[in-house]
């Protein structure tokens, strides 16, 4: 089976820091994978990488047997690999519904619609997926002025528009409360699930990462450290040292 999304060997440094060094990783069609490390790791340096924010210094990324190495991201999103931000950046002073409808008049999304939907349904039915509605009077409510658990999902919604065939998450548990997990982890769930999206997930809460993810990847000083179940990370000396120092993992041995 070919990947969907296949990392080659991906190099990026910012003067001294070698920010992402060596990085290689296989994604197949329908998983959910999470990517986790210390602050300062790479994983938002991947993720810029992989959607053509940041040019790689050497290393290529494969998108479903495409090279898009080079590829500007609103090319690569309309291929169908979306992403969200660590830190939500919506039009602020333009409705939630709005936000959503700029990505409904993307390339991609227009060609998925083939011109037969009404495009005011297909926004209600995105934030009904994401529950942003009800109640029915958040659509009209400018982003600036949403919570930011709702800012959170607002920024999945204008990426699911595009209809992808991989979403990658930034941290969506990031800030959120206990009330807004408890909506946002079965939400993950069931667009992987009912949506059949293949799913990497940045997340620093390991205990609602480790129940969505299938796989899991560390990075930390740009590389890879380690790779395997939840169970085989949790379990693993060199991620605990990682995290927690050599002192402090082994106070937990």
């Amino acid at each position: 089976m070919t990947p969907i999304l296949e990392i080659n060997n991906l190099n990026k440094s910012f003067g001294g820091l070698h920010a992402v060094k060596d990085f290689s990783l296989q994604i197949n069609k329908g998983e959910i994978i999470g990517l986790i490390g210390p602050n300062g790791a790479g994983k938002t340096t991947l993720f810029n990488l992989i959607t053509g924010f940041i040019k790689p210094d050497s290393g290529t990324v494969m998108f479903k047997g495409e090279n898009i190495t080079k590829r500007k991201p609103h090319k690569i999103a309309n291929m169908g690999m979306t992403r969200t931000f660590q830190l939500v950046k919506p039009f602020k002073y333009m409705l939630a519904a709005e936000n959503i409808a700029v990505s409904f008049f993307s390339e991609r999304a227009i060609k998925k619609r083939k011109g037969h939907d009404n495009v005011q349904s297909r926004i209600l039915e995105t934030l009904k997926l994401v529950e942003i509605i009800p109640p029915i009077e958040n659509m009209f409510k400018f982003a600036a002025h949403l919570s930011h658990g709702y800012s959170k999902r607002l920024d999945i919604a204008r990426a699911l528009a595009l209809e992808p065939d991989v979403l990658l998450l930034d941290e969506p548990f990031g800030g959120l409360g206990f009330r807004e997990t408890s909506i946002m982890a079965p939400l993950i769930r069931r667009l992987h699930e009912e949506k059949r999206l293949t799913i990497v997930i940045i997340e620093h809460k390991m205990r609602e990462l480790m129940k969505l993810a299938k796989r899991v990847v560390v990075m930390n000083f740009g590389s890879k450290l380690a790779e395997g179940t939840p169970q085989q990370i949790a379990q693993n000396k060199e991620v605990c040292e990682a995290y927690l120092g050599k002192e402090g993992a082994r106070s937990f041995a």
